[in-house]
């Protein structure tokens, strides 16, 4: 199997797992061709974590769980050195235990319920790919993705993620309740799960061979998307959309209206990087305006800060881009 063939088997995989989040699903698949990290926002229970723990089943690695709570310090995460009474050499008292950070695929589940100490030390690793404890650096795994959820209407006792923590996420997917049919087929996959379990068995969810993605098959797909074409139209067209953003009286007085700042240069590559990773999954050479039009929503949406007006004319940030795309011609 190509690279591509295989992440598209990941997409299958993973599809079958988690019923009726498709979008979700791609939207995981792209992030991981990205080499990015992701901030999964939705009500308790529309299998964000179980969407998590697919992907991980699926990629070689460690898979790592923090539980974020309010008594949590930075060293539960990147780790802390341990003094050894037994040493024999000065130089040996201290040995450094990893903490849950150095995994390949990690979810943080429910960031915004940590301190903004707490935040900034998952955030920092994030971005640097390090940890500095007691003045050494520690490198992180070659493949290493967060995925972070948090709760959109439960507020009580959390730290939500300023704006500037936000933009280090490379997308923000909203996952939504799944139609009736998929929620019945959902019962029926829980159901063979609980039966398969209690006899002892795995869950076998269809006749597909089980895929698993070694850590040199997703190098071989950054590489790969790395060089795909991009045509200065589409570069132009990018920039554009972000541009606009930072202008928005441009477009019109009412979308002038529902900004009260732009999107950052980190969004504009944001907006690159997924859309060449979508055209790469979908089988193209270059990017076309239907891929940028696929990601923008994830990209931009943490991106934008909405004024006042429109929250009391109930306009959200997916509104706002889509009104972006709308008036943004390519």
């Amino acid at each position: 199997m190509t690279p591509r063939e295989k992440m598209l088997a990941l997409e299958a995989a993973m599809n079958r797992q988690v019923l009726g989040q498709e979008n979700l699903v791609r939207m995981l698949v792209i992030a991981l061709l990205c080499d990015g990290h992701v901030l999964l926002e939705g009500l308790p229970g529309l299998a964000k974590t179980r969407a998590v723990r697919a992907l991980a089943e699926h990629v070689e690695g460690e898979f790592r769980r923090i539980q974020f709570t309010p008594d949590l310090l930075p060293s539960d995460i990147t780790g802390s050195e341990i003094y050894q009474q037994q040493a024999t050499r000065e130089e040996d008292q201290f040995r450094f235990r990893p903490g849950p950070v150095f995994g390949n695929i990690i979810l943080a589940d429910e960031i915004n319920r940590a301190s903004a100490r707490v935040q900034s030390a998952l955030l920092e690793a994030m971005e640097e790919r390090h940890v500095t404890v007691a003045g050494k650096t520690w490198p992180l795994p070659g493949v290493f993705m967060v995925m972070a959820t948090q709760n959109p209407i439960d507020q009580e006792g959390t730290w939500p993620l300023p704006e500037a923590q936000l933009d280090r996420f490379l997308m923000k997917v909203q996952v939504g309740y799944p139609s009736k049919e998929h929620e019945q087929r959902v019962m029926q996959l829980v159901r063979q799960e609980q039966q398969a379990r209690y006899q002892g068995e795995k869950p076998q969810t269809s006749n597909e061979p089980d895929v698993v993605l070694s850590q040199a098959d997703i190098s071989t797909c950054w590489r790969d998307i790395a060089s795909l074409y991009v045509a200065p139209a589409m570069e132009e067209y990018i920039v554009n959309l972000v541009a606009m953003t930072r202008t928005p009286s441009v477009v019109s007085e009412v979308f002038a209206s529902y900004l009260a700042l732009g999107v950052s240069p980190r969004g504009t590559l944001a907006l690159d990087r997924c859309a060449r990773a979508h055209a790469w999954l979908s089988g193209r050479d270059a990017v076309l305006p239907e891929d940028i039009h696929t990601v923008a929503p994830a990209v931009l949406r943490h991106r934008l800060l909405l004024s006042y007006q429109a929250s009391a004319d109930n306009i959200t940030a997916d509104d706002a881009v889509q009104m972006l795309l709308d008036a943004v011609v390519a």
